[in-house]
Order: C-alpha cells, then sequence, then structure tokens
C-alpha cells in the first residue's frame, strides 16, 4: 500500500466509543448532561466573579479564565462527539484539524493557568504582604497572554507533526475524536521525530508545569506548618485544596495519556481515560471550587439576593 501523509487524505472515519446503537443511545443522553452541567456550571463561576467586586481579585481572574477554557474545551469535543453517536462518524479534514489544533491549544492553556493558579496561592499565602506589588492586574494580564501564546505555539507544533505522518491511506481513527495520539497509532512509518516532538511538548506543557505545581505547594505547606494559628492553617488549607484536586485529576490523567510509550494497539482503557479527562474535570471545576470555597458561595448569596430585590 502506498506510503502518504494525512494531507492526501480528505475524510477520517472516527469509530468512536461503541458500535450497539443501544448503547450509543444511553452515550448520547449521559454525555448531553455532562455537557449542559458543564456550560451551566462554568457560566455561573463566571458570572458569580465578573459581577461580585468582591471577587475582582487575581484568584478569582484566573478561575473565571479556567472556567472560560473549560466551557471551550467541551464544545471543541462534545457536540462532535453526539454527531457520531446519532448522525455520522465521519470527519472531514479540515475539522479534524480545527479539532485537533483547538483542544491542544486549550489543554497546553489550561496546563500553564493551573500552574499559575498555584503560584498565585504561593505568593497569597508565603508572602501575603507583598501578594498586591507581586501579583496585581497588569501582571495578571500578561501572564493569561503567555500562557495563550505557550498554547498555541506548541497546539501548531503538535500538530504539524501530526498530520505529517505516513498513513499508508489509512483513514480509520479508532477514537471518539481526532486525538494526536491516534495518529502515532495509525502511522505506519518512523514516527520516532514525531514522537520525540511530542514527548518534548509534553515535557514543557505536562511535567514542568506539574512539578513547578508540586514545588509551589511544597512551600505552602511549609509555610501553613509553621502558622500558629489553628484557624489561620485551615484558611489556607481549604483555599488550596479544591486547586489541588483539579490538578491531581487533570495531570494524573493526561501525563498517563501523552507520556508514557506510545503502542501501536488500539486500546479501550485509553478511551475511557480520554473521555475523563476531556470530559470530567471541565464539569467537576465549578463544582469543586463553589463547594469548597466560602467566598464564592457568599458572593453567589449576594448576587441572588440583588436579583431577587430589585
Amino acid at each position: 500500500m502506498a506510503t502518504r501523509n494525512s494531507s492526501s487524505i480528505t475524510e477520517f472515519l472516527l469509530l468512536g466509543l461503541s458500535e450497539d446503537p443501544s448503547v450509543e443511545v444511553v452515550l448520547f443522553v449521559l454525555f448531553l448532561v455532562i455537557y449542559m452541567v458543564t456550560i451551566m456550571g462554568n457560566l455561573f463561576l463566571i458570572t458569580v466573579c465578573v459581577r461580585d467586586p468582591r471577587l475582582h481579585t487575581p484568584m478569582y481572574f484566573f478561575l473565571a479564565n479556567l472556567s472560560f477554557i473549560d466551557i471551550c474545551y467541551s464544545s471543541v469535543i462534545v457536540p462532535n462527539l453526539l454527531n457520531q453517536l446519532i448522525v455520522s462518524k465521519n470527519m472531514s479534514f479540515s475539522r479534524c484539524a480545527v479539532q485537533m489544533y483547538t483542544y491542544l491549544l486549550l489543554g497546553c492553556t489550561e496546563s500553564m493557568v493551573l500552574a499559575i493558579m498555584a503560584y498565585d496561592r504561593y505568593i497569597a499565602i508565603s508572602l501575603p504582604l507583598r501578594y498586591t506589588t507581586i501579583i496585581n492586574s497588569s501582571v495578571c494580564v500578561i501572564l493569561m497572554g503567555v500562557c495563550w501564546l505557550n498554547g498555541s505555539v506548541m497546539a501548531l507544533l503538535t500538530m504539524v507533526f501530526a498530520f505529517q505522518l505516513p498513513l499508508c491511506g489509512n483513514n480509520v481513527i479508532d477514537h471518539f475524536f481526532c486525538e494526536v495520539v491516534s495518529f502515532l497509532k495509525m502511522a505506519c512509518g518512523d514516527t520516532f521525530i514525531a514522537q520525540t516532538m511530542f514527548f518534548v511538548v509534553g515535557t514543557f506543557v505536562l511535567l514542568i508545569p506539574s512539578l513547578f505545581i508540586l514545588i509551589s505547594y511544597i512551600r505552602i505547606v511549609i509555610t501553613i506548618m509553621e502558622m500558629r494559628s489553628s484557624e489561620g492553617r485551615y484558611k489556607a488549607f481549604s483555599t488550596c485544596t479544591s486547586h489541588l484536586i483539579v490538578v491531581t485529576i487533570l495531570s494524573g490523567t493526561t501525563i498517563y495519556m501523552y507520556m508514557k510509550p506510545v503502542s501501536k494497539d488500539f486500546d479501550s482503557q485509553e478511551k475511557m481515560v480520554s473521555v475523563f479527562y476531556t470530559m470530567m474535570p471541565s464539569m467537576m471545576n465549578p463544582m469543586i471550587y463553589s463547594l469548597r470555597n466560602k467566598d464564592v458561595k457568599m458572593a453567589l448569596h449576594r448576587v441572588l439576593w440583588k436579583n431577587i430585590h430589585r
């Protein structure tokens, strides 16, 4: 079979999660509910952060941006998945390319934002007197700009290498979205350069931010343990626990998917892991940050009270 790269293919067939119509109906309903909860939860969090002046701080600026990224990330993956389950599993080359670039852009950016949020918590807890001078509005905007720029570059590099892989005419993707690891599995030629490039990108957008977060939290714990007030220690821990839960869920699953050696065999377990990291963190983020955050709950009460008594 003649070797050719993916750019010579006009359409891909995504096998999805199941070929059983009855199972697909159940999955459609499940993912539709998850998507609706994700959109409503993150819109709610953004609304509260924007409308309550007391939440106009760096921490909630980053949190609102995280919610915006989660909305976009889910919208890139889930609507296409729902379409596969009830309409067609075919996807044009251009749609596949756009989906791959966008989900990589948002994923890389989110990883960097989580690292910045850990740094923000470190400064707030370990250097409270210098917090407003180190993390001010200008710095917040610059940091977010760097996150988006870094995500754009890393996503573009990854996509270019993925779409240059020799696929030998194979246009069948054993996945539910145009996922970059699936292109490595489909390739029939030498993928060493592409795998090396993906590992380098993964190091910059997954391992280094995760290491940065780990170091930040080690220093936070040291600072907290030195506090004399038990109330102060509890408040410091409570502001960090939510973020740590989100980081653990997202980093653990993505590192498992992208930093391990790529096998040519298609593994259904990898699809399940992909479902988890593409949908669950985006849905859980507003719940975790809202239910475990006293400031957000109080802000919600204030916003609702104003709306009721207009």
